[in-house]
């Protein structure tokens, strides 16, 4: 017997003698202990893992607290009691802030604790997912696995992620909270209750320049407190006066007056409106002009606004944008330590990596904010705003960006998706992408994506994986740029549809035979059809021109209705963000009205 194969029984009888048997048979010695003060996401935590064990190994696991259970009873200790940190002296409960996960095995003793208030629960999920097996692929699907014995090995984590506030902006999560719970979102948009570790919530979000100083209650009396531009005050399309110290007193009591409504949000959130016009007023072009930037005002005054805030709230933080006019960071000024500057990718190319040269400007912009900000928030956009409904290949970038911010000073990622719809480019595996590698960026992307295909897919997974590798090799060679807001669909030659299809057919010969996965296949495949349909015309054509078969729907007019009535049973009411579903398809189906 080789030297190698000795060393690897070694090492599996160690792991086999340190392994922890939490069931035998369906049947357990352990109860599951919270503290007698546990938080409510603690006791939530408890009877969690209470009720997946039992699904997963059919044994009942009591719960206790620490003072009714007996001494020399095998535990499960959930959460931060006496007796988990008099075992973990080691531990600085602190640095875990409020999601710090620690998981460790003691003798007979499992720990699932973290910091307050979510830690606890992002340990117990951590631990079901990680070690028990079970998946949450969206709010309805999921896997358990079946396991009478439930043999776990040695166990000793203790993580902090470093993004504090992780947000996947699609409609599964956004609708239901306690599936963003799972996968450790906590974001805005996430109305989690108290029970379930609530989230990072903001005072107003962002745009509110005109929500705290309302130009039909202060335009009137005060026209100096609002843009200039061409020598005219004005609240078309414009913001507000940065270097008007009266205007910047209202709007810090109005903000205060905001904050008191709601102290436990976090953020408060003072940013300009979603359009251009800063005020040009001689004060304020003065400023821009010494800190190179239209940045530097914006920088002073939510300073000011800062430091006012924090002496009535000194924890919450005052978060501003930067954003197209105001995106390139200043030359002189630094944002205070409770302010977070959210920078916005929404120039970029979103086939490349926003840390290589393709996005040069962007990628100066974010280095420049990293070495002044203490703290950034990165707003990236990861849908196709023109159509939620075509292909969008830029799933092989997501990872690598998502490193590229938490290396940098990054502590929130909004990820804005197509939270409108549900049955865009494949939304599912890219929500569950997303919350895990926020969660964790060191992540293999490609096993992650492979793991969500087969576990959600099954045998449809290989010819799915095909398609994705075809359409983001088509566009990679095509040398166009990927806007979020993209119209050209001129790489999806009739070749690359010909073959597209191929694949959503042997994808759908592969689950022939079980309904629920044909149905999976049929909603991701949606993309694909609709762009049959948009480039119907152009593809005829190049059949025509080239010789080459045309792959797509014999009856147009009755492939797009097929198509209206799938997006309508899968209840997919708008096309892109605030443009409905029925206008638009009925716009494509008058193209067909002749066929």
């Amino acid at each position: 017997m080789s030297k190698e194969i000795l060393i690897v029984l070694a090492m599996c009888l160690a792991a086999t003698a340190n392994a922890m048997t939490l069931t035998e048979k369906s049947k357990t010695d352990y109860c599951i202990v919270v503290a007698s003060n546990a938080m409510p996401a603690e006791k939530t935590a408890a009877t969690e893992l209470q009720q997946y064990l039992k699904q997963v190994t059919g044994a009942d696991f009591p719960i206790k607290t620490e003072c009714e259970v007996t001494a020399g009873t095998p535990q499960i200790l959930v959460g931060p009691s006496l007796t988990v940190k008099r075992l973990l002296p080691d531990v600085d409960w602190a640095k875990l802030g409020q999601d710090g996960i620690v998981i460790r095995t003691i003798g007979d003793k499992l720990i699932l604790a973290g910091g307050r208030p979510r830690g606890t629960l992002y340990a117990v999920y951590t631990f079901l997912e990680d070690t028990v097996g079970v998946r949450w692929w969206t709010s309805t699907e999921s896997y358990v696995p079946i396991k009478k014995t439930l043999r776990i090995p040695e166990l000793s984590v203790n993580y902090t992620p470093k993004l504090r506030s992780r947000e996947a902006h699609y409609r599964d999560p956004n609708e239901n909270p306690l599936f963003a719970a799972k996968l450790k979102l906590n974001g805005h948009f996430y109305p989690i209750p108290p029970e379930y570790g609530g989230h990072m919530g903001f005072v107003g979000f962002v745009h509110t320049f005109y929500g705290l100083i309302p130009p039909d209650k202060y335009f009137a009396d005060h026209p100096e407190w609002f843009s200039e531009i061409d020598g005219k005050r004005t609240t078309t399309h414009a913001q507000l006066c940065l270097t008007n110290e009266d205007m910047r007193e209202e709007l810090t009591r109005n903000a205060l007056e905001w904050i008191r409504k709601d102290p436990a949000a976090g953020i408060l959130s003072v940013s300009q409106n979603d359009c251009f016009n800063p005020c040009r007023c001689a004060k304020c072009k003065a400023v821009a002009e010494e800190e190179g930037s239209e940045s530097g005002p914006m920088i002073r005054f939510v300073n000011a606004v800062a430091e006012d805030v924090e002496k009535e709230f000194p924890d919450i933080l005052v978060e501003t944008l930067a954003y197209q006019y105001t995106r390139k960071p200043p030359l002189h000024v630094k944002p205070r330590n409770n302010v977070v500057v959210r920078l916005c990718s929404i120039e970029c190319d979103f086939s490349k990596p926003l840390d290589g040269e393709a996005n040069k400007a962007f990628r100066d912009d974010l280095l420049g904010w990293k070495a002044v900000a203490p703290n950034l928030f990165i707003w990236d956009y990861v849908t196709d705003f023109w159509c939620y409904l075509q292909p969008h290949p830029n799933m092989r970038v997501l990872a690598p960006n998502i490193r590229f911010f938490a290396n940098n000073n990054t502590i929130g990622l909004f990820e804005q998706g197509d939270s409108y719809t549900t049955i865009g480019d494949f939304v599912r595996l890219r929500t569950w992408l997303f919350a895990h590698l926020e969660w964790d960026p060191s992540r293999d992307e490609n096993k992650l994506i492979s793991e969500f295909l087969n576990g959600y897919y099954g045998p449809a997974a290989p010819y799915l994986q095909q398609y994705l590798d075809l359409i983001h090799d088509t566009f990679d060679k095509s040398g166009l740029t990927l806007p979020c807001g993209n119209r050209n669909l001129s790489y999806l030659t009739l070749p690359v549809m010909n073959q597209a299809t191929r694949l959503f057919i042997k994808a759908h010969q592969a689950v022939a035979n079980d309904p629920v996965l044909v149905r999976r296949v049929l909603r991701d495949r949606m993309p694909l059809d609709y762009a049959w349909l948009v480039r119907y015309s152009d593809l005829k054509a190049e059949s025509e021109k080239t010789g080459v078969g045309f792959g797509g729907p014999r009856d147009p007019q009755k492939a797009c209705q097929e198509f209206i009535d799938l997006a309508h049973e899968w209840n997919a009411k708008f096309f892109s963000e605030g443009s409905p579903f029925d206008p638009r398809m009925a716009e494509v189906k008058a193209m067909f009205a002749g066929e």
